[in-house]
């Protein structure tokens, strides 16, 4: 029997979490051996009582993993995936826009040989907002991750055991899972499922998450940023040579002098472009130290109830991330 990992942000959920809970133990405690892994990213609702309710009620079964204060999404799931000991694991959110059904069609994807498995929408249930950031942020991931324009990067996937081993080595702070993964492997597959209304508390992504998540896949993921600042200041130093030489050659030809504007526009635009390029390649080296040497924690744990289930050894184990 396959062992099956679900793994569930869990945030402001308290009107949710024990249905999805109570579905998942219903439809596949049985067929599979099953655990589910909550990690609270501090709710500040009744969530923490909930999750511990549910672990009290399926100690075989749960895992409960308290975070000290709110890291976001993709830092809970990169918590969560160093509690998780399943063949595969299928992370979703804890809103039940997802119906826990749609799991199987995952699985069925997966075990075909697919690294992971995302999700599409015949039609998504959000709101004007979310679809917008949702669709940006598809954008970006194309533009800087190199993501297939084709796949979206669902909440809802399934991902198996060698992929969860390679997300885990990734320890920078403010990771994002989507990236790594994309950055890790290009066997992806994807399956369409149903998606339901919301119908509690609205979505815990902010315009702020929301930047600050694309801040992350910018920092952690790539340098273009800097790169295209270089371009800029390139781009103003060829603009600075071509007016100077206009400048230049109408003065010859008109026996005129330059004024003092003209002369000042083309230094100007010179030493704003020389400005741009040494920032850029100062920017290139600071990134990459960034990149390699930046230590801070993903997550930190709080609060830490396992399900008494046997664990089974993996084949990638490391400490997970600091405990308060």
């Amino acid at each position: 029997m396959n062992r099956l990992s679900v793994l569930i942000p869990v945030y402001n959920a308290e009107n949710t979490i024990t249905l999805l809970c109570n579905s998942l133990v219903a439809l596949y405690a049985r067929k599979y051996d099953l655990e589910v892994v909550l990690v609270n990213d501090c709710s500040t609702d009744s969530s923490d009582a909930a999750c511990k309710k549910l672990q009290e009620e399926y100690p075989q079964v749960i895992t409960y993993v308290k975070l000290s204060r709110n890291f976001g999404e993709h830092a809970a799931l990169m918590a969560g995936l160093h509690y998780v000991t399943g063949d595969y694991c299928v992370m979703m959110d804890d809103d039940l826009q997802n119906p826990p059904e749609e799991i199987e069609k995952l699985l069925d994807e997966v075990r075909k040989g697919f690294d992971v498995v995302y999700t599409y929408y015949p039609e998504r249930k959000d709101s004007l907002f979310r679809k917008i950031g949702s669709s940006f942020n598809d954008l970006i991931a194309t533009l800087l991750l190199g993501k297939p324009r084709s796949l979206y990067l669902s909440s809802f996937k399934a991902v198996n055991r060698f992929l969860v081993n390679e997300i885990m080595k990734h320890d920078v702070p403010n990771p994002y899972i989507d990236g790594i993964i994309v950055k890790t492997t290009s066997n992806i597959g994807k399956v369409m499922v149903l998606h339901r209304e919301r119908s509690y508390n609205r979505s815990g992504y902010t315009l702020g998450k929301l930047i600050s998540l694309w801040g992350n896949m910018v920092v952690n993921f790539s340098l273009i940023p800097m790169r295209m600042a270089g371009i800029a200041g390139g781009m103003l130093i060829v603009s600075s040579l071509v007016y100077a030489l206009y400048k230049a050659y109408d003065d010859i030809h008109t026996k005129g002098t330059l004024s003092d504007y003209e002369q000042l526009m083309s230094a100007n635009l010179m030493f704003r472009g020389i400005t741009l390029v040494a920032i850029s390649v100062l920017g290139e080296y600071v990134g990459r130290i960034y990149l390699l040497l930046n230590k801070n924690p993903q997550y930190v744990v709080r609060e830490l109830l396992a399900s008494r289930k046997k664990p089974r050894a993996v084949e990638y184990l490391r400490t997970p991330g600091k405990k308060d």
